[in-house]
C-alpha cells in the first residue's frame, strides 16, 4: 500500500480532472457551468468542484432511461450479468484510486475504503451470479390448463445514496436492478461525489446509453424530481430517517411507487453476567464502527452490560481505544480519520454535551483530539452511566460515541433495547445459547449477531424494523424486488 505522500500525491493528480456526470452514455456537465463545492473533512478545505444538475436534466435523464429500457429488459438474464461483471472487474482495476477519492472526501480511513471497494465488487459479482434466480413457479389451477408466474422488471429505478460508503453504496445499490432488468439513475451525496463521478467515467463504455446514469445535484430538487417522477416506480434510498419520510410522502402524493428504505438504527449490544469481558470490550470497539468515526447506521451504539462486568468491560474498552490511532485518511497506519463535515462534528459534539448535561459520565474521548486543530476529527467517546431513556440513548448520533447502559438482575436489557424507535442490528453476548436465542427472538431488530457485532454476509438479508426501514438488501430477496410478479393463465 502506499505511504501518505505517495496517497498525497496521486489525489493532487485525481483531482486536477474535471467531473462530468454520466447521461444517455456521455460525460456531461451541468447547464450554464453549475457547480458545487465540495470540501475536505481533513483539511477543511474546498478540494474540487461537480456538477449542479439542474431538473431539466433530470428529466432529461429519465427519457433516456425509459427509451432504453426496452432493448434492456429484453437482453436477458445472463447478458445483462455479464455487463454487470465487467463492471466488477472495471472498479478492482481501478481500487486505489476509488478508494483515495472516498477518504479524502469522505474522510474514512484509506485502508477502511480500500476494503469498501473490494467488497463493492464482490457485490456485483453475487447479483450477477443470481442472475437465473429471476424466475416464477407453475400452479397447478387447473386440470389442463397452465398456470405460471414470470418476474418482469419495473423499468426505470431511482437509487439515491448517503456519504457514508461512497462507492460501496453506489456498486451495491446498481447491480441488483441492473441484473434484473431495470435501467438505473443514481444520485451520489452531494458531499462525498468523488468516487461515483470516476465510476461515470468507468462505466461509460460498459453499458449500453441510457442504461445506468448518474446525476448530481445540491438540495432537495434533484432527488425529489427522481422520486416524484411518473416515469420512475421503483425507488431506494439509503439514508437518515426525515428524509426517508419525506420521501414516501412524495410517492405518496404522486402515484403508487415501490419503495424500499435503509434507515437510521440506534442498535444495543447486550452483555450478559457471563461474558467474558475482554470479548464484550472488543465486540463493542468493534461494532461501533470507531474507524468510520462511528458513521454507519449498523453500529451498536449503546452498550447495555451487566452491572457485575460493567467495570472490567470499560476498563478493556479503555486499553484497546489506548491503541487506536486518529489522523490523516490518506496514512495506512491511521486508525480513524474526521467526521465528513462540520455540520455532522458539530452535531456530535452537542449531542455530547447534552449527554453530559443529562448526567452521563465522559470515561473516554469527549471531542476534538489535542493534536489537531483543523479537521473534524472527535475522539472514540465513551459515556458512561447513560439513562436509558436520555436523547443520547434513543437518538442515532453518526458519529464515535458509545452509550453505556448498566442494568442489574431486576431489568430486562431486552426490553430497554427494544425502547427506542429504530429496529435495524443488534449484538448478545452470552455462553448460554438458551439465552441466545431467546433474546434474538425478542430484539426486534432486522439482524441480531450473537457473541459477534458488525460484519455484513452476503445472501444474508440486511434491512431494519421499526423506523429503520423497509426492506431488504444484499440477498436473493433484494434482486427479486427489483422485479414485479405476473400471472399467466393458458387454457385449452
Amino acid at each position: 500500500m502506499r505511504t501518505e505522500a505517495e496517497n498525497q500525491k496521486r489525489v493532487s493528480e485525481l483531482l486536477a480532472r474535471e467531473w462530468r456526470m454520466l447521461v444517455n452514455g456521455e460525460l456531461v456537465p451541468a447547464p450554464e457551468g453549475r457547480t458545487l463545492e465540495v470540501t475536505s473533512p481533513f483539511t477543511e478545505q474546498v478540494i474540487a468542484s461537480v456538477p449542479d444538475a439542474t431538473t431539466d436534466q433530470v428529466e432529461e435523464a429519465v427519457q433516456h432511461a425509459d427509451a432504453a429500457f426496452p432493448e434492456w429488459r429484453d437482453r436477458g438474464p445472463v447478458a445483462r450479468a455479464e455487463l454487470v461483471r465487467k463492471l466488477a472487474d472495471v472498479v478492482e482495476e481501478h481500487l486505489d484510486d476509488l478508494a483515495l477519492l472516498d477518504a479524502i472526501d469522505g474522510g474514512a480511513q484509506i485502508r477502511v475504503m480500500a476494503g469498501d471497494v473490494r467488497a463493492a465488487a464482490t457485490i456485483a459479482r453475487y447479483f450477477a451470479g443470481l442472475a437465473l434466480e429471476i424466475k416464477g413457479e407453475s400452479v397447478p389451477a387447473t386440470p389442463t390448463g397452465v398456470h405460471f408466474t414470470s418476474r418482469m422488471p419495473w423499468g426505470v429505478v431511482a437509487k439515491i445514496i448517503p456519504f457514508n460508503h461512497p462507492l460501496l453504496f453506489a456498486v451495491r445499490n446498481i447491480a441488483a436492478p441492473l441484473v434484473a432488468g431495470n435501467c438505473v439513475i443514481l444520485k451520489p451525496s452531494e458531499i462525498t461525489p468523488l468516487s461515483a463521478l470516476l465510476l461515470a467515467e468507468l462505466a461509460k463504455d460498459v453499458f449500453p446509453p441510457g442504461v445506468f446514469q448518474i446525476v448530481l445535484g445540491n438540495g432537495p430538487d434533484v432527488p425529489r424530481t427522481l422520486v416524484r417522477h411518473p416515469l420512475i416506480n421503483r425507488i431506494g434510498f439509503t439514508g437518515s430517517e426525515p428524509t426517508g419520510q419525506s420521501i414516501l410522502r412524495d410517492t405518496a402524493d404522486t402515484g403508487f411507487k415501490e419503495v424500499t428504505v435503509e434507515l437510521g438504527g440506534k442498535n444495543a449490544l447486550i452483555a450478559f453476567p457471563d461474558a467474558d469481558p475482554a470479548k464484550v470490550a472488543a465486540g463493542a470497539v468493534k461494532g461501533m464502527n470507531f474507524t468510520w468515526s462511528g458513521q454507519s447506521c449498523g453500529s451498536t451504539s449503546r452498550l447495555l452490560v451487566h452491572e457485575s462486568i460493567a467495570d472490567q468491560v470499560l476498563k478493556e474498552i479503555g486499553a484497546l481505544l489506548a491503541r487506536h490511532t486518529i489522523g490523516s485518511p490518506l496514512d495506512p497506519e491511521m486508525d480513524q480519520g474526521p467526521l465528513v463535515s462540520k455540520r455532522q462534528y458539530e452535531k456530535v459534539l452537542d449531542f455530547i454535551a447534552r449527554a453530559t448535561d443529562d448526567g452521563a459520565v465522559v470515561a473516554a474521548g469527549g471531542g476534538r483530539p489535542a493534536e489537531y486543530d483543523t479537521g473534524y476529527f472527535i475522539e472514540p467517546t465513551i459515556l458512561d452511566n447513560v439513562d436509558p431513556a436520555s436523547h443520547v440513548a434513543t437518538e442515532e448520533i453518526f458519529g464515535p460515541v458509545l452509550s453505556v447502559i448498566r442494568w442489574g438482575d431486576a431489568d430486562d436489557p431486552v426490553a430497554i433495547a427494544n425502547s427506542v424507535r429504530f429496529g435495524l442490528t443488534g449484538s448478545v453476548y452470552t455462553n448460554d445459547l438458551r439465552v441466545a436465542h431467546r433474546t434474538a427472538q425478542r430484539l426486534e431488530t432486522g439482524t441480531v449477531w450473537i457473541n459477534d457485532a458488525g460484519p455484513h454476509y452476503l445472501g444474508m438479508p440486511f434491512g431494519g424494523f421499526k423506523s429503520s426501514g423497509l426492506g431488504r438488501e444484499e440477498s436473493l430477496d433484494e434482486l427479486l424486488s427489483y422485479t414485479q410478479l405476473k400471472s399467466i393463465h393458458v387454457l385449452t
